[in-house]
């Protein structure tokens, strides 16, 4: 059985790497490789994985639809992920008291990012509508 710390140490080993799975409105499995990252929910203060998606990509509409999400981070024969619901925060998605463009950087970071001119970084996420994903950890899985 994997724990909280098995998952933050799965995805520290290779920039965040892991894939992200939800279902598709007409019952489809959607799975893509993004780069994620353990964080602290800004409105929670809980333990969660975030990450940041176009605003108008799948896995902002479907979470918006309320689908829950799984996100699994792999190194050979390892692996940990979580389960569970998730929450937005972005330009389409505003929580109280939360910078967006600083939680998208703080994400980022999270996720083993660097940039060079934040200010540019910033004019990109804004254009793209750019969004964080906060997935609320209710099951950890894993072969650690």
């Amino acid at each position: 059985m994997a724990t909280w710390d098995d998952v933050r140490a799965m995805a520290g080993t290779d920039t965040g790497l892991c894939v992200v799975s939800m279902v598709r409105a007409d019952g489809s499995p959607h799975a893509s490789v993004v780069n994620a990252g353990p964080f602290v929910h800004p409105r929670t203060g809980e333990n969660c994985i975030a990450l940041v998606a176009r605003g108008d990509s799948v896995k902002v509409r479907r979470v918006a639809a309320g689908q829950r999400v799984s996100v699994t981070f792999r190194r050979g024969w390892q692996w940990a992920g979580v389960e569970g619901p998730a929450d937005l925060i972005g330009p389409d998605h505003p929580a109280d008291a939360v910078n967006v463009a600083q939680l998208l950087r703080d994400v980022f970071v999270a996720c083993g990012g660097t940039h060079d001119d934040w200010d540019e970084y910033d004019r990109v996420m804004a254009e793209e509508r750019r969004t964080a994903i906060l997935v609320i950890p209710e099951r950890i899985l894993g072969v650690p």
